[in-house]
């Protein structure tokens, strides 16, 4: 990880003693004059399509010609045309600049979390570490998931806590770039504008370089007239800018109708029970698009009133260290004064985001009449109703929630923080079902029940065989068995598996303790599923494979420890080193990797993963049951116990 030095300044402060006897008057020599910094270049903008001195910008601010891009992490068009761009800027050295404008698109679920985390790469390590980052993820456009945009950032230097902290003005240039899409009529990905002429879509170079070539013609006038380079593009905007039709976006995705058997339980509600429309999401005190969606429901509610019903189910996710303290908060809250309370403690948390902090919590709940602050920070303290909200996890895991938020409107599925007319179109069809049944002689309290009486609900444990061969520990006829989908380059994985020195809090290498917890009571099992964008995590699966074919088991979970170990630096030297130290014979690892030797066993685990519906690593199967992402420790323990207590 790229570590910033930072500067200590310290100032000097000359003071004197009433005491001390008159001493002679020293006179300072003059300031010797100082170098001036070095002035920044200006950035040419223009008030009809402006760039920021903080946009993102490949190629020199002095360039004739500037493409603005608006562009979307997500969207297939986005990634295809990058070569494109790329040919542009090598096709015309130093007379061509890009400037990146973000319009993450609302039916790409991870378009704005990858935006703004681009942002925070780019607020923290600079323009060329924001490019390195936005090669990652169009590379790996396929595999983008909270958790891997994390991971991405994570190589560049930028951990959670930095994300946290620059979130609030990352966003803010996120919002700048929707504001100049709208103010522009930009609607769709990807957009351009050459010096303000419209280029939509994922054209072919030809049709850049024609454009270029015109407006480098122009430039060229322009400057022999006498207009200074810090003028021209905004006379070149004038020259050629008309303001853009409106563009059809990518289309969205087939509606899914599915409806999901999405029991309600004793979580807090709002709105009527005999509304005909309920909503249930799960959430995140501490995610950003929960705070959003929730402005949709408000409208959601003046729209239909007495019509809808809203649902809270908690979801705090793994990377929000907050979330879950301010869900014990709430469901403290809940606890002491009722539902009425619980929403009043809800929307306080929400408007204090991403204020989270136990004194945060403190002032959220002195807000509620009749709570007793003190009380809930000793909830907090204590994890009081974690096992409750655990029970949330469990369902959403169940039903296939895989981030936040993730709502259900009777039984039907929509995800992240869509638009509110997205929420209307699904509510007026499901209204009208609704009415329907009541027609038909069902209670307006039994809609609910009666629609998702016959939904979908796949099985939360799965058959998972153990292969022959596979690495395992502990009893070898244990009653519990945890087989384990790992890749040795996932950062996630190593989280999971060892126990990091600097931990005090008991959130790494969870599965560490619960060997030594259960001992042979449970059985460990290894099963290699290296990510694609990890081009290093095979040459290291083959590696340990190799270990346990030529020093058996307990070999194989030395070097996967080392592996983990070094994760930073998995090069082959590292490879031979690991091997070397465990008496492994070099010359055949290599040998395996050259002929591809345990690909058929690779691609076994990947295939038994993948119909397991493993899409990430880690995750994890006690006897069956899923466990995703680098869990807690009490995650597994809470899932083991039941699994030893079944007879």
């Amino acid at each position: 990880m790229v570590r910033r030095a930072l500067v200590l300044v310290s100032a000097l402060t000359l003071s004197q003693a009433c005491a001390d006897p008159p001493q002679p008057r020293v006179v300072a020599p003059p300031p010797r004059p100082v170098a001036a910094a070095p002035v920044e270049e200006p950035t040419p903008t223009s008030d009809t399509v402006p760039v920021n001195a903080d946009d993102p910008m490949k190629g020199p601010k002095s360039a004739p010609i500037t493409i603005v891009m608006f562009s979307d992490f997500q969207c297939p068009f986005c990634r295809r045309v990058g070569p494109t761009i790329e040919r542009v800027l090598d096709t015309y050295p130093g007379k061509v600049r890009v400037v990146w404008k973000d319009l993450p698109l609302s039916f790409h679920p991870h378009a704005r979390e990858a935006a703004v985390i681009a942002r925070v790469v780019q607020i923290t390590r600079g323009d060329e570490a924001f490019w390195k980052f936005h090669d990652r993820v169009f590379e790996n456009q396929t595999a983008m998931s909270p958790e891997s945009l994390r991971e991405w950032a994570y190589a560049l230097g930028v951990d959670d806590g930095v994300i946290s902290s620059h979130r609030v003005e990352a966003e803010a240039r996120v919002d700048r770039g929707l504001a100049e899409s709208e103010r522009l009529v930009i609607k769709g990905t990807p957009n351009f504008l050459i010096d303000g002429e419209l280029i939509s879509g994922a054209q072919p170079f030809d049709k850049f370089k024609a454009i270029v070539d015109a407006h480098l013609q122009k430039a060229q006038e322009l400057a022999g007239q006498g207009v200074p380079q810090s003028d021209l593009y905004a006379k070149m905007v004038e020259q050629y800018f008309n303001a853009p039709k409106t563009e059809t976006p990518e289309p969205e995705p087939p509606e899914d109708t599915t409806v999901w058997k999405v029991e309600i339980g004793s979580a807090p509600t709002r709105g009527s029970k005999d509304a005909l429309v309920t909503i249930v999401t799960f959430s995140d005190f501490q995610c950003p698009f929960c705070k959003r969606v929730e402005q949709t429901f408000s409208e959601l509610e003046q729209a239909y009133p007495g019509k809808l019903r809203f649902v809270w189910k908690n979801q705090p996710l793994t990377f929000h260290n907050r979330a879950m303290p301010a869900a014990i908060a709430a469901r403290e809250v809940f606890k002491q004064k009722g539902e009425a309370a619980f929403w009043k403690m809800h929307d306080a948390l929400f408007a204090s985001q991403p204020k989270l902090e136990d004194e945060d919590l403190e002032a959220a709940a002195s807000q509620i009449p009749g709570v007793d602050p003190k009380k809930v920070l000793a909830a907090v303290g204590k994890a009081k109703w974690r096992s409750e909200i655990e029970d949330d996890i469990e369902q959403a895991e169940a039903l296939k929630v895989g981030g936040t938020p993730h709502s259900f409107v009777n039984g039907r599925v929509v995800t992240g923080a869509q638009p509110l007319a997205k929420f209307k179109k699904i509510v007026d069809e499901e209204l009208a079902k609704a009415e329907e049944k009541v027609k038909a002689g069902t209670k307006p309290d039994k809609v609910y029940a009666e629609t998702i009486k016959g939904g979908k609900l796949p099985g939360a444990v799965v058959v998972l065989p153990v292969p022959p061969d596979a690495p395992w520990k502990g009893g070898a006829k244990a009653k519990v068995v945890v087989q384990v989908f790992s890749d040795f380059q996932c950062p996630f994985c190593r989280r999971l598996s060892r126990t990091s020195a600097d931990d005090s809090t008991g959130q790494t290498g969870a599965l560490e303790r619960i060997e030594k917890r259960y001992g042979d009571k449970i059985k460990i099992v290894w099963r290699d599923f290296p990510l694609a964008f990890h081009d290093r995590a095979i040459p290291a699966a083959v590696l340990a494979r190799e270990a346990k074919k030529q020093k058996g088991n307990a070999t194989f979970w030395k070097v996967h420890d080392e592996l983990f170990d070094s994760q930073k630096s998995l090069d082959d030297e590292t490879l031979k080193a690991i091997a070397k130290r465990h008496g492994i014979d070099w010359a055949k690892v290599e040998a395996a990797m050259a002929q591809n030797g345990w690909k058929d066993a690779i691609d076994a685990d990947l295939k038994a993963g993948g119909d397991a519906g493993v899409t990430g690593t880690p995750a994890v199967f006690v006897n069956g049951k899923a466990i995703l992402g680098a869990q807690p420790e009490e995650a597994f323990v809470k899932v083991i116990d039941k699994a030893l207590a079944k007879k």
